[in-house]
């Protein structure tokens, strides 16, 4: 083969690898999508996982079939989506304690959330809410008062050791100069019940967890930990205007792929989820359940899985929080 003819395969074959990788990914997908689910079925990231499923499987023609995985405070799921094979048929949704709180609290894992998850897009967030039961306080600065004239003997229900409403309250308590005593529960849910039956005094979740409790005058939220009031119910203060400037907590739910899984088809997924969370009806769905979308590009994901990582790793030390048992 002549140096010219050799040279023209070379150029047809670096065009044909050229337009291989988009031609590819524009048949992408070609068969229904897995997304596997890190909690159980039921509460606010089903909701998050319905809606990714219906519109952005109805947008890529295919189903994404829903796969709730939980357990180990959500690492057997994000365990399931780092092992499976980076082909951008297995996606999951993840949730805040997956990358910020775990990581630093199991020692067992056998996967590291942070470069074992490529960032996708999150879909939505959530900010917590300063729960009080009836009986307890009418505002926060009342229920800070109380607790610091009775130091340890209020208590607050979370969703278990380590969860995103334990931190919370940890946080709570470092921002206000009070002590609370913390009652894990398995679920957010048994503690929202205990709350409403007078066990317990306090929580910290999220609006869709307490809205029915709150609607039906069972529970008072005190306070959104986030600078602007929540579009769902705007007649909570901040916790800024409600006495306790600085108290700010966000979570999120997102969807993340396998390490390796090709940046074109990460890219597609992404276009997918911002199409649909500019959706009227959408952010409507979301907003009903006291969520709003999130709209970051996969870099801009992962600078915040980082960055949750770094602070929260912070404050789980200051705690001294272990592994639940």
């Amino acid at each position: 083969m002549n140096v010219f003819r050799r040279a023209f395969v070379v150029l047809a074959m670096a065009g044909v690898l050229a337009v291989a990788v988009p031609v590819w990914a524009q048949d992408y997908p070609s068969k229904p999508i897995r997304m596997i689910v890190v909690t159980a079925p039921g509460g606010l990231m089903d909701v998050a996982a319905r809606i990714v499923s219906e519109n952005v499987g109805k947008a890529l023609g295919q189903t994404i079939v829903v796969e709730n995985r939980p357990g180990g405070g959500g690492n057997l799921g994000a365990e399931a989506i780092a092992k499976a094979a980076p082909d951008g048929y297995t996606i999951g949704l993840i949730q805040l304690g997956n990358v910020a709180i775990n990581p630093h609290v199991y020692k067992d894992l056998t996967f590291d959330p942070l470069n074992d998850l490529a960032p996708v897009a999150p879909v939505t967030s959530s900010a917590i809410l300063v729960i009080a039961g009836n009986t307890v306080a009418d505002d926060l600065k009342s229920l800070i008062a109380l607790a610091k004239q009775q130091p340890g003997k209020l208590n607050y229900g979370s969703g278990g050791a380590g969860t995103v409403p334990h931190l919370a309250g940890e946080m709570f308590a470092a921002a206000a100069g009070i002590k609370i005593a913390h009652v894990p529960y398995r679920g957010v849910g048994p503690a929202v019940n205990d709350l409403i039956g007078g066990h317990i005094q306090l929580t910290f979740a999220g609006w869709g967890a307490i809205r029915a409790a709150v609607e039906a005058n069972r529970a008072k939220v005190l306070a959104v930990a986030q600078p602007q009031r929540l579009k769902a119910a705007p007649q909570i203060p901040t916790s800024a205007e409600a006495g306790l400037p600085g108290y700010e907590f966000l979570t999120w739910f997102g969807i993340v792929a396998p390490k390796g899984t090709p940046a074109p088809i990460v890219a597609r997924l992404a276009q997918q989820i911002h199409a649909m969370q500019d959706d009227a009806a959408v952010q409507q769905q979301l907003a009903a359940g006291g969520l709003e979308a999130l709209k970051e590009s996969p870099e801009q994901f992962g600078v915040r899985m980082r960055r949750d990582h770094q602070r929260f790793g912070e404050i789980i030390r200051a705690a001294n929080l272990t592994q639940p048992q």
